[in-house]
């Protein structure tokens, strides 16, 4: 998992990576910490997937960039699954678990 912090890294990964998970991160809310658990487990089982994230204190402008740019209101957690540059699917909050992240 690597961490993505700018709107330039965030375009080049969408240029080169045909699938990708992403998940915006808040580095103070407990709801955000335990979403961030099971999307690291997630991750850890299946290497085969990309998985790359933001922490939203940090990198604000990015975070804004891809709810004006996908039109998704801004969540945190959010949790993302891009597909050819665009979000084949998005959860935010409780809704990020491992479970759900194992059927995409």
């Amino acid at each position: 998992m690597q961490k993505i912090e700018t709107v330039q890294e965030f375009e080049q990964l969408s240029e080169t990576n045909s699938r990708f998970f992403f998940m915006k991160h808040s580095l103070t809310c407990p709801v955000s910490s335990n979403a961030f658990s099971e999307y690291q487990a997630f991750l850890n089982k299946h290497e085969e997937e990309d998985g790359y994230y933001l922490a939203v204190q940090e990198s604000r402008e990015l975070s804004n960039h891809i709810a004006e740019k996908y039109g998704i209101k801004h969540e945190s957690p959010q949790a993302f699954l891009f597909i050819e540059g665009k979000p084949g699917w998005n959860a935010s909050h409780w809704n990020i678990t491992e479970t759900e992240l194992n059927k995409l």
